[in-house]
């Protein structure tokens, strides 16, 4: 119930005066928060560009931290946004986790679709370039094979590559990544619904996804915590250095949207979402068809609680689609972009994944 005190124009004058006072406190602070926010940097960990395809950019971290494994790491992430979330401030760093146990990181950077690369479809980018990108990081090493994590629809990208070319995955870890779209748990899966949506349709008349549709559908998942509670709780901080440059990161990421190749999308929409062809093992690359059952090399599969993105349901059935007899399953209290920026995933998950990849890594003779 609503208490007199809580209703502004029947307040005390000096209650008005208080929060008119806070207010003007908070207003002073804003040169301040203009400051920081032009300052702001993503992306902590230094990179060199190794190799070049097209749009796409191999990025190799550079650190002081001896290495002690011969097995590189490739980061693989979504065609949406851009990858260094998983690199977005130097203590919300996955990418750190991996550099300070001794491992070499690279990062897919896919760069931002052209109108001309409209017809690129998924079996240009598994076949293609995530397939030359690891065979550059081979010929780099001098590993036979290389470790992959594959978050989001970077995963699912990841599991197709794996079933195609197991013999060049040492270790393959998924992060909230889907491979299983018959649960119909998500209003995306309700949105992509066939009866609802026309892929064919739109592709045809945008030629890509467009990058402002894609981020308000995004949004539109979590309305009122996108669109209203995000800038009370901005209001309430608005004096916290720590917090504005960590909020300003995060909204730099954010709207940092690109397009998605149109038949990419297309394909993903139609065989994925709406047929549910790749748990089936019927989802054909080419003339290639994905069986996940070729997946023979140890599996980390995480999954977020909270994901609202890719709820469990859609990543759990791997771990029984697969091949390997070395799996195992992480269910993390996150949500889907927590579990690469949360504090507790960083404190609590992150130093495990570490651990169980080291154990699964050929190290460095002495």
């Amino acid at each position: 119930m609503t208490t007199t005190a809580e209703l502004p124009w029947m307040q005390t004058p000096e209650a008005m005066m208080e929060q008119w006072q806070k207010f003007m406190e908070k207003m002073s602070a804003m040169p301040r928060i203009a400051e920081i926010a032009k300052q702001v940097r993503v992306g902590a960990t230094p990179t060199r560009t190794v190799y070049r395809e097209d749009t796409l950019r191999l990025l190799h971290y550079e650190t002081d931290t001896p290495k002690e494994f011969k097995t590189p790491l490739l980061v693989v992430f979504a065609l949406i946004n851009r990858p260094y979330i998983l690199d977005l401030r130097e203590n919300k760093s996955v990418v750190r986790h991996f550099l300070d146990a001794g491992h070499d990181v690279y990062n897919a950077d896919w760069g931002v679709p052209t109108d001309g690369d409209r017809f690129l479809a998924i079996e240009d980018y598994v076949d293609g370039y995530l397939d030359h990108m690891i065979d550059n990081i081979r010929e780099r090493t001098g590993s036979d094979k290389v470790n992959v994590l594959g978050y989001c629809m970077g995963g699912s990208l990841s599991a197709m590559y794996t079933a195609l070319n197991p013999d060049k995955i040492k270790n393959l870890m998924l992060l909230a990544a889907p491979v299983d779209w018959s649960t119909k748990e998500s209003l995306l899966s309700v949105w992509t619904d066939e009866k609802y949506f026309d892929v064919d349709k739109m592709i045809e008349v945008y030629g890509n996804a467009p990058a402002d549709w894609l981020q308000s559908t995004f949004q539109m998942l979590k309305p009122v915590q996108n669109y209203m509670e995000k800038y009370f709780n901005f209001y309430d901080k608005m004096e916290d250095e720590k917090f504005l440059e960590d909020f300003f990161a995060m909204e730099t990421w954010l709207n940092d949207n690109i397009p998605v190749a149109g038949e990419t999308f297309r394909q993903f929409v139609k065989y994925c979402f709406q047929q549910n062809l790749l748990i089936q093992g019927k989802l054909k690359l080419g003339n290639r068809t994905v069986d996940l059952k070729n997946i023979t090399c140890p599996i980390l599969n995480l999954m977020a609680t909270h994901d609202h993105l890719v709820p469990c349901g859609q990543s759990q059935p791997f771990n029984d689609a697969v091949g390997s007899s070395d799996r195992k399953a992480i269910a993390f209290p996150a949500g889907h972009i927590g579990m690469a920026v949360g504090s507790r995933a960083h404190r609590d998950l992150w130093p495990q994944v570490c651990e169980w990849l080291n154990e699964r890594s050929e190290r460095l003779k002495d």
